[in-house]
């Protein structure tokens, strides 16, 4: 490990910290990050391996440097965008504004279950809050850093950055706990480091892949695509833009189970991404095909089930489904948590010894940074319970179970990415969902319902930019350019820290120059809601029933005497649950099995519908190729694929390049362009 692979990673974390923002809500271009393949990152590998490196001479970078930067500024990627800052001011000041205009709000005095702390002072609310809203630049003249109301944000930052940061260290440490089981023992793909890995120089300052005739018509043909579309946003009288769907939306009337079902826009009307094409041809076939046919068997399961009057979409309890029990909801989480115990099961050798480990007794087959892993793992993680009991409020049983959950959602988004190259997965699973559809509402009460939502929107309100997946596959170059695990994951948890100090200051920054001219009405009108309409939901309830004032009075383990579960989701968590294991079963047992058990844990994910359809379209090439070329054919393909994705990432960055220049000369707003999924 170098000194200046430590210092550019940390340089580009800082970059991404400092601009993610600007360029997703003021320029609106693609997301920077947006998923677990950020265009910024791997764009920049490429300009850089590609034009940069090459020209250095000796002083150029080799693959074991590039792969320190890739981690340290891989993991703070969770950072400025939809995984926490996009909605992390709005909702902790927007529900003061709100509270204003819901009547509903006003008479149940919603905004007394805040603990002190928690949200920003608006005592001087022209300022802070009205700032915020409307802007306080005017015209083209921006307001100057002092301008913003820095004193209002001190306590509530203050409440929540060490919740934040113990969650994401204990992350950090666990990541490097499963590396070992997952890369060495069961040999998963990571198909996006495999990518990463394809971009980096030899031995002798070469990468192989630029010297493929392939790469480059595959990257050409892609890249020509997305540029050609970007000039139509710009000129649409002199430019004819190339069509990125499959127009088959006529079949609606043919499948009407399927339009019953939900989702039926982006199932018949499928965009096309070549990146996802790309990495269908180098994951298995099964997988492939999971994801592609996945959200069809939902929307047929669920258009059934609407036959008989029984919605899985529905919400059973609540005012917001985004963070609400639901059918849906249990049925996801039966399924992952049967995932994460066959994850357990296969490795349970290791992890067993890793917890020996930590407490003294050595084995030779956990390495050194597993057990200071596992010990720090350890260690934030009870700093992130106390937290929750100490200075939010939530009963230590439900502290602890909430951390647990919370552990197995991020253990099995982490593992779906690493094993299938799913770069884009919103696994919408929160602890408070799951506690309160299990609990009931009289036994937690609206206070405690309210606390726990809060704390799900905060840490983990869009899982599409999760920081697991992140420090997994910047595991996996680390490990294949044999650099020190524990030594880089301890400057990616520095680079956390970094990104914080960087991030938090700039997002705020733009926020009240800008106010709402930001355009995102899911961060700052949707999220900021969805804490106050559950708790609303449930008040109103528990009111109907006449037992508001004894509700939430038990505390401790005396809730568990009395839980009352939602019958329906119980069996919708024993079907997940069942339905993965005996999928999982038959995938071991028999060769030709074709289903993946990750079929189960991403079918009703929201945004896999978009996807779909592409997907299908790489699992029809692979299985093209290898029938009619055989293996060598396969083999002889792969740069083309590689070119269909480096193609696509660059043709998100450059109309990013565009504006920003566009902007800085003209100071105006450059016409809108998204590639991934906004």
């Amino acid at each position: 490990m170098s000194k200046r692979s430590v210092i550019l990673g940390f340089l580009g974390a800082a970059v991404i910290c400092g601009i993610c923002f600007f360029n997703d809500r003021l320029l609106r271009q693609t997301h920077l990050v947006g998923n677990y393949m950020p265009v910024f990152v791997y764009g920049l590998l490429f300009v850089f391996t590609a034009c940069i490196n090459p020209l250095l001479g000796r002083f150029r970078l080799k693959a074991a440097e590039l792969s320190v930067m890739m981690l340290i500024t891989l993991v703070p990627c969770c950072l400025p965008g939809s995984g926490l800052l996009r909605t992390f001011f709005p909702t902790l000041l927007l529900p003061n504004h709100y509270n204003k205009t819901i009547t509903a709000w006003q008479a149940n005095n919603v905004l007394s279950l805040i603990p002190e702390g928690m949200m920003a002072d608006v005592s001087d609310e022209e300022t802070v809050l009205g700032g915020f809203i409307q802007g306080l630049s005017e015209g083209a003249n921006h307001i100057t850093f002092s301008e913003v109301p820095w004193g209002a944000w001190r306590e509530p930052l203050l409440f929540w950055m060490p919740i934040i940061l113990c969650l994401l260290f204990a992350c950090v440490a666990l990541a490097v706990i499963l590396h070992r089981q997952w890369c060495e023992h069961e040999h998963l793909q990571y198909p996006i480091a495999m990518y990463a890995n394809a971009l980096m120089p030899d031995e002798n300052g070469r990468t192989p892949v630029f010297h493929n005739r392939l790469f480059w018509i595959g990257f050409g043909a892609v890249l020509f695509i997305y540029v050609n579309n970007y000039l139509y946003q710009w000129f649409p009288e002199y430019v004819i833009p190339v069509q990125m769907r499959i127009r088959l939306w006529p079949l609606h009337k043919v499948l009407r189970l399927i339009h019953r079902g939900g989702n039926a826009w982006s199932l018949l009307d499928p965009p096309i991404y070549y990146s996802v094409i790309g990495f269908s041809y180098f994951i298995p076939t099964d997988a492939s095909l999971a994801f592609g046919i996945g959200p069809w068997l939902w929307s047929a399961l669920n258009g059934t089930m609407l036959n008989y009057g029984i919605s899985m979409e529905r919400i059973v309890e609540g005012g917001d489904g985004y963070t609400a029990p639901r059918p849906k909801t249990f049925m996801l989480f039966g399924s992952n948590f049967g995932l994460f115990a066959m994850m357990l099961y296969t490795g349970r050798y290791y992890y067993g010894k890793v917890v020996k480990a930590m407490f003294g007794v050595k084995s030779g087959e956990v390495g050194e940074e597993a057990v200071w892993a596992a010990r720090s793992f350890a260690v934030f993680i009870l700093l992130f319970v106390g937290l929750l009991v100490c200075r939010v409020g939530i009963d230590w049983p439900l502290a602890v179970l909430y951390t647990l959950l919370m552990v197995v959602f991020f253990t099995v988004i982490g593992r779906i990415v690493c094993e299938s190259g799913l770069f884009h997965v919103q696994v919408s699973l929160f602890p408070c969902a799951i506690l309160w559809g299990v609990i009931g509402s009289s036994n937690l009460g609206p206070k405690m319902i309210f606390l726990m939502q809060m704390v799900s929107i905060i840490v983990t309100c869009d899982p599409r930019e999760n920081i697991m997946p992140f420090a997994t596959n910047g595991l996996k170059l680390i490990q294949k350019y044999k650099q020190p695990i524990g030594k880089t994951a301890f400057f990616a948890g520095c680079a956390l820290v970094l990104g914080l100090l960087i991030a938090v200051p700039i997002t705020l920054y733009f926020q009240y120059d800008q106010g709402f001219a930001t355009n995102d009405n899911w961060a700052n009108v949707s999220v900021p809601r969805m804490a106050f309409n559950n708790a609303m939901a449930v008040i109103h309830k528990l009111k109907a029933q006449g037992t508001l004032e004894q509700a939430g009075t038990v505390t401790g383990l005396s809730r568990f005497l009395t839980l009352k579960p939602h019958v329906f989701c119980t069996w919708c968590f024993v079907i997940g649950f069942v339905l993965v294991l005996l999928v999982g079963a038959a995938k071991l047992r028999y060769t030709w099995w074709p289903l993946s058990p990750l079929l189960l844990v991403t079918w009703n994910t929201s945004h896999l519908y978009a996807f779909a359809g592409s997907f299908l379209m790489g699992c029809v090439v692979k299985s093209l190729v290898l029938k009619f070329g055989g293996n060598k054919t396969y083999s002889k393909f792969k740069p083309l694929m590689f070119g269909l994705i480096t193609g696509e990432i660059m043709g998100s960055l450059i109309p990013s390049v565009i504006a920003l220049i566009f902007y800085l000369i003209t100071g105006e707003t450059p016409k809108a362009f998204h590639v991934f999924l906004g």
